[in-house]
């Protein structure tokens, strides 16, 4: 016999369970900086969560739920706003004790550490908010929800920490942790007083898995681009802080042949590691093409219905970051992860490992020739382990 689900009474305000609710000890603080939560549609389900915390707390906050926000009417206003920054700790972000004009609205991520991550990347609107970021004073008491580092901290501990820089009060917004901490004690102590056995999840019906290799790639091989970019990035620590940028790019298209080498002229300070590391003499970077003429015969080069092949992301952001057009991608990275189970490493190991055979004379110089030449392999492994359209199989 099975039991019947049991129903409990759930607070209409932080929808939590009544026994486990805690807004009798959230305080309601007023704020001269106006906070904005962006919350991955994954975060809502986390009963520990402490974005809606924070949110009730701060009575002039806005709270918008999602993943993709361009577009959105209020987040394309947040990017316009001159005095708005967004609180992610990357290392282009500024610290907020040494800014000498402070923010007054500051959007806060909230989610995982990857999904807090990959909102900030896939969100081009979000790209255009200046960072902050700040040390924290003391250690986060996360006691139930593992965090990546030491340093890291909850939503709410992040947001009394960074009003208490941007206000100059960081007392006041202390009572804010009153909910924060009877939470994780009220979680803790029912763990270890709790007898009946963990609860099982039902199972979902979840989508089925993608198969390991895209079908696009054959049945879209005529809209194929394999696409490369190198950049010219500053080594990590580097003050003042310079932002990567599109230095080389090599593109071709299979079906056809067609091939694009750009070469581009530094728009920042070249720096010491980037002709090592991109193969090519450094006389020759500082002569390279301005992006107005880059961008003029990339867009020449592009058709309409092309579809991007690369090895992760990196490429699109420089592509992004110089406004240079882009078309949908297909990651094989990603699909040679989910064949092998594993990181390959590099291209030029995945073609290995894959069997493509020894490399062929690349046609663009430097690393970016080599590494597009081994995506070129990479595709035809890809494509051959395909089943053919016409093979009919059986169970």
């Amino acid at each position: 016999m099975i039991a019947a689900p049991e129903f409990r009474a759930v607070c209409s305000r932080c929808l939590r369970p009544e026994s486990a609710c805690w807004c009798r000890d959230l305080p309601g603080i007023p704020t001269r900086t106006r906070v904005v939560f962006l919350q991955h549609p994954r975060e809502r389900y986390v009963a520990i969560g402490t974005a809606r915390m924070a949110h009730l707390a701060l009575p002039g906050s806005s709270f918008i739920r999602g993943v993709q926000f361009d577009g959105d009417a209020r987040v394309e206003a947040l990017a316009d706003d001159p005095h708005a920054a967004i609180l992610f700790p990357s290392d282009d972000a500024a610290d907020l004790r040494a800014l000498a004009e402070l923010p007054r609205t500051l959007v806060v991520v909230d989610g995982t550490w990857s999904q807090a991550r990959k909102l900030v990347q896939r969100n081009p609107v979000l790209q255009r908010l200046p960072r902050v970021r700040f040390a924290p004073v003391r250690p986060g008491n996360y006691r139930i929800r593992k965090e990546p580092a030491a340093h890291c901290l909850s939503t709410i501990e992040a947001v009394v920490e960074a009003l208490g820089i941007l206000e100059g009060e960081p007392e006041r917004f202390l009572p804010m942790l009153g909910a924060f901490e009877q939470m994780i004690d009220l979680q803790i102590a029912r763990t270890q007083t709790r007898t009946a056995p963990p609860r099982r999840r039902l199972p979902r019906n979840r989508p089925p898995k993608p198969p390991p290799i895209p079908p696009e790639l054959r049945a879209r091989a005529a809209d194929l681009v394999l696409a490369y970019s190198e950049a010219n990035a500053h080594p990590a620590g580097t003050e003042p802080h310079i932002a990567a940028e599109l230095i080389h790019l090599v593109a071709e298209r299979p079906a056809t042949g067609e091939r694009f080498e750009a070469l581009l002229a530094p728009r920042r300070p070249l720096a010491e590691t980037t002709p090592h590391h991109l193969g090519i003499a450094r006389e020759k970077i500082l002569a390279g093409e301005p992006l107005e003429a880059v961008r003029a015969r990339w867009n020449a080069f592009l058709r309409p219905d092309d579809l991007f092949a690369t090895w992760g992301f990196f490429g699109l952001d420089l592509l992004r970051e110089a406004a240079l057009d882009e078309r949908p991608v297909l990651d094989l990275r990603s699909a040679v992860n989910r064949l092998l189970k594993r990181r390959p490493g590099g291209i030029e190991a995945a073609a290995q490992l894959l069997g493509a055979g020894g490399p062929r004379a690349p046609f663009a110089e430097g690393r970016a020739g080599v590494r597009l030449e081994a995506l070129g392999r990479v595709l035809e492994q890809l494509q051959a382990r395909l089943p053919h359209p016409d093979v009919v199989t059986t169970t």
